[in-house]
C-alpha cells in the first residue's frame, strides 16, 4: 500500500481512539464532578448499555423496517447480487442480504451487527441515478462499515454519549458533591459552574459522537475504495448523490431520521452551524480526498509496474 494511504488509514484510527478518550475523559470529569460515587457512574453505565444495545443488536432489523425495504432475489437485481458476491468474496466474507427501498432520494446504507447477520441497502433512486461502476464504488463504501465494525462502534459513543448526558442531568438536579462533601463548595465548580458543565457537557458528548462517524465514514471511503480498486467511483457517486438528494429529498420521517447516520450521504441538508453535528463529512472533502486517492494509488502502480492494490491490504 502506498506510504501516504497506509498514514490515512492509520490517523483515521487513531483520531476515533483519541475521540473515544476525549469522551471517556469527559465522564470521569463529570462524574467526579456529581461526588465520584461509584454506584451512580455504574448505574449510568447500565442505563447506557441497556438503551442501546437493542439497537446494535437488532440494527439490521430495525433499519431495514424503518425504510419499509424489501429483499430480493438474485433474480429480481442480477447486477447487484453480482456486485456485491465479487466485492464479498475479494474480501474474503460472507455475502450480506440485499434490499432495496421504496424511495426515489438516491441513497444506501449496510447494517448488521457482524459479518453473518449483515445487510445492504439500496434505494430505488441510487439504482436509477447511478451506472454500475457508481454503484460498485458505493457497494464497497457500505460493505467496509460492516467489516470495519463500524455499527459496534456508533453503538459505543451511543452508549458513552448516553452516560454523559445522564451524569449531567444528575449533576443538574441534584448538584456537585464528593467523598468529603466539600464543605458546601456546592461541588467541584459551584452553582455556575454546576449549571454550565451539565448543559455542555451533552452537547459536547454529542459533538465528539458526531465526530467519530465523519471519521468512520472517511475511513468506509479509503477502504472500500481500496476493495474496489476504483475510489473515482466513489468521487463521481457522491457527486451525483449530492445533487439528486437535493432535487429528490428524502422524506425526514421517525424512520429516515433514525438510518439517516448509516447511509452513504446525510439525506438531510446540513448548513452552518449544523454541519458540527452532521454524521457525514462535507461531500466536496471527500471528494477532494478521494480524487487524491487515486492519484496516488496510479502513481503507486505506475511506480511498482502496475501491481495494484489487493484485497489483503484492506484493513479489517
Amino acid at each position: 500500500m502506498n506510504g501516504k494511504l497506509r498514514v490515512h488509514g492509520h490517523f483515521n484510527g487513531l483520531k476515533t481512539t483519541l475521540l473515544f478518550a476525549l469522551m471517556w475523559a469527559v465522564i470521569m470529569l463529570i462524574w467526579w464532578a456529581t461526588g465520584g460515587r461509584r454506584s451512580t457512574l455504574s448505574m449510568y453505565i447500565v442505563i447506557g448499555l441497556i438503551t442501546t444495545f437493542g439497537s446494535y443488536w437488532f440494527s439490521d432489523k430495525l433499519a431495514i423496517a424503518s425504510m419499509r425495504a424489501r429483499e430480493v432475489s438474485e433474480a429480481e437485481a442480477p447486477a447487484l447480487y453480482r456486485i456485491v458476491r465479487e466485492l464479498s468474496a475479494k474480501a474474503g466474507k460472507p455475502m450480506p442480504r440485499i434490499y432495496i427501498a421504496p424511495t426515489m432520494s438516491p441513497n444506501a446504507f449496510a447494517t448488521g451487527r457482524n459479518e453473518r447477520h449483515a445487510a445492504v441497502c439500496c434505494t430505488q433512486g441510487i439504482l436509477q441515478l447511478l451506472n454500475e461502476r457508481e454503484i460498485r464504488g458505493v457497494l464497497g463504501h457500505e460493505l467496509m462499515h460492516v467489516y470495519n465494525h463500524d455499527i459496534l462502534t456508533s453503538a459505543i459513543a451511543s452508549a458513552m454519549a448516553t452516560v454523559i448526558t445522564y451524569l449531567g442531568y444528575s449533576l443538574m438536579y441534584f448538584g456537585g458533591g464528593s467523598r468529603d462533601d466539600r464543605d458546601g463548595d456546592s461541588g467541584a465548580f459551584g452553582l455556575i459552574g454546576v449549571l454550565l458543565s451539565s448543559i455542555l457537557a451533552p452537547i459536547g458528548a454529542s459533538l465528539i459522537q458526531m465526530a467519530i462517524s465523519r471519521t468512520r465514514e472517511y475511513d468506509a471511503d479509503e477502504d472500500g475504495s481500496l476493495l474496489t480498486g476504483d475510489p473515482e467511483a466513489l468521487a463521481s457517486a457522491l457527486n451525483k448523490i449530492s445533487y439528486g438528494a437535493q432535487t429528490t429529498p428524502m422524506p425526514k420521517t421517525a424512520g429516515t431520521q433514525s438510518v439517516a447516520a448509516m447511509m452513504i450521504a446525510n439525506p438531510f441538508s446540513a448548513a452552518g452551524f449544523s454541519k458540527l453535528f452532521s454524521t457525514h463529512p462535507p461531500t466536496e472533502q471527500r471528494i477532494a480526498r478521494l480524487m487524491q486517492m487515486a492519484q496516488e494509488m496510479r502513481a503507486a502502480d505506475a511506480g511498482v509496474g502496475g501491481a495494484g492494490y489487493g484485497p489483503a491490504q484492506v484493513r479489517y
